[in-house]
């Protein structure tokens, strides 16, 4: 397994050639793992991209560097700290790097002798990937190099990355893998196709990072997929358009960020009140107010677990990984449909802007949510007194019936009351719509020992580096490790982890927050207390390693 790091200002083409080194190492049939630190500017700054690769892909990237792609000083400054004894780090000749490990080549001269300055950065790709042992197929690297620039800068930038390639001698074996015929997805990309796959009609949002990238995947394929996407002028009516959709009948979701949720909230309370099926993505960065746009988080949870005025159902899942995303998006929707309630999907920067190999995915696994039909008999009330407390819908201009809609309280027909015996059935109504939900809910992924010393508790994107963790702390003699990773996480899933909780000496709470937010619902809900924590909340992602690390720090 290697780890490279392309890193230089913003603006010098860093997401191309990331870009195009992922496809050259799916190519070869390797598996690989990107993530990103940007910093929130269009121009300037230090910015990188961390790719992890190998024959498998990778759950976790790592900080401990094979090699460095440095497109200027400043990279080397901040990153040569890291890279490994024998690693190697491919900078311009004019570098003033002493370091012996550093390998300056004319990357300036070279590119602006091919007809394009700017190319530089793909001389020191194609250096850093004959270093590495990526082949290079000139027929693969045209097209694509054509998925990421203008036609008439494709040329040149093949040429450059050739050049670079002849300019070094191989230092690494030839990767080889099978994966080459893998989805390279991002996590905006693979929450997104999730949508289309359970029938998207209707998708509403503001621009604000990290869920933008949701927005535009979907404008994307809006035309040759056939549903709509709406920018909306700010977060209050995204949520609003996204309600009058499904009102309607239409398969609808939105999209935000915390600062926006927040301005969503009353709506989310609507919703609840209306008994209106909505998905929700919210796309957690550092808070509070702008916090660190660009960054990541996992600071929303008890947020949106008791966010909008008053007591109603929700559902809060936390997508764990790139394939789990796509499952789970489409799953929100037939659960939103099925019970009439808001479905709220929380994803983080992290795993929005990571990018992935990962298996072929099925769209024909995905149940198509069907609302709750009218028969026909008797009298249509909207919000009829039900065992399960799902009531029939229909839609407006439907002549069965009236497809009342109200924010106040109301009785089955939808019209507004006070008295306290209605009050009590609706609330009473609406609130079992729980006890049925939590016959739907997935209990958290169990990894490692059965009986386990210590178990580690986390929950959404901290899927793939607790995985790591485990694997790396039960290679020795020490204590046997396990780990639960909750995906749903409201209403608290409670068997798999009152099971496990009670054979562990110790239990961990992992989370990407200040307060431990998943420890604090577990303990409400359950009792249970964790023994400690290791919590990360300066805006970068835990690794596998580091977890590791701590562990056998704390919990031995």
């Amino acid at each position: 397994m290697y780890n490279l790091l392309i890193g230089g200002a913003a603006g010098q083409g860093i997401d191309t050639i990331t870009g195009a080194l992922e496809r050259f190492i799916k190519h070869a049939g390797c598996g690989v793992l990107t993530v990103r630190d940007l910093m929130s500017r269009v121009r300037g700054g230090h910015n990188f991209s961390l790719l992890r690769f190998g024959a498998e892909t990778p759950l976790s990237h790592d900080e401990r560097l094979d090699g460095i792609i440095a497109l200027n000083e400043e990279t080397l400054e901040f990153h040569l700290k890291n890279l490994n004894e024998n690693g190697f780090a491919v900078a311009d000749s004019a570098s003033q790097s002493q370091d012996p490990r550093v390998i300056k080549l004319d990357l300036l001269d070279i590119a602006k002798n091919l007809g394009n300055q700017r190319a530089s950065g793909s001389v020191a790709l194609g250096a850093a990937m004959k270093l590495l042992g990526v082949p290079f197929i000139k027929e693969a690297a045209g097209p694509i190099f054509a998925r990421h620039l203008r036609e008439e800068l494709v040329a040149v930038n093949v040429s450059a990355v050739e050049a670079g390639y002849e300019a070094v001698s191989q230092q690494r074996k030839p990767l080889t893998g099978l994966h080459a015929d893998d989805l390279l997805l991002s996590g905006a990309q693979a929450l997104s196709f999730g949508a289309m796959a359970a029938g998207l009609q209707f998708y509403s949002a503001y621009p604000m990072s990290p869920s933008t990238t949701i927005l535009e995947t979907l404008a994307q394929h809006a035309h040759e997929v056939g549903f709509m996407v709406e920018q909306a002028e700010d977060e209050i009516a995204a949520i609003n358009m996204a309600l009058g959709a499904s009102y309607a009948g239409a398969r609808a979701m939105t999209g935000t960020s915390g600062g926006g949720f927040s301005l969503m909230v009353e709506a989310l309370g609507f919703a609840g009140m209306g008994e209106i099926p909505l998905v929700a993505v919210v796309a957690m960065r550092p808070g509070p107010a702008t916090g660190l746009p660009t960054r990541t988080e996992q600071s929303d949870l008890k947020f949106v677990i008791s966010a909008a005025q008053g007591e109603f159902p929700r559902m809060v899942i936390a997508l764990r990984s790139h394939e789990d995303a796509f499952y789970q998006t489409a799953r929100a929707f037939e659960l939103a449909e099925k019970y009439q309630i808001p479905v709220i999907l929380l994803t983080d920067q992290y795993l929005q802007d990571a990018t992935a190999t990962l298996p072929m995915l099925n769209p024909y696994a995905v149940r198509q949510a069907k609302p709750e039909p009218f028969d026909g008999k008797g009298d249509y009330a909207r919000y009829r007194f039900t065992k399960s407390g799902i009531s029939p819908r229909v839609f407006p201009g439907d002549k069965r019936g009236f497809a009342a809609v109200d924010s106040d309280e109301h009785d089955e027909l939808g019209a507004i009351i006070e008295d306290a015996e209605t009050r009590v059935k609706m609330m009473d109504k609406r609130m079992g719509k729980l006890e049925l939900l939590k016959k739907d809910l997935r209990e958290p992924e169990h990894i490692g020992d059965r009986e386990p010393d210590i178990l580690l508790i986390a929950w959404g994107s901290m899927d793939g580096p607790v995985k790591e963790a485990v694997r790396l702390l039960n290679e020795g003699e020490g204590p046997r490790v396990a780990a639960l990773v909750f995906g749903d996480v409201w209403p608290l899933p409670e068997r798999s982890l009152r099971k496990y909780a009670g054979h562990a000496k110790k239990l961990i709470n992992v989370e990407q927050n200040y307060t431990g937010q998943l420890a604090l619902v577990i303990k409400e809900q359950t009792g249970i207390s964790m023994d400690f924590s290791i919590l990360k909340y300066d805006g970068r992602q835990l690794t596998g390693q580091q977890i590791a690390d701590r562990v056998k720090k704390e919990g031995q």
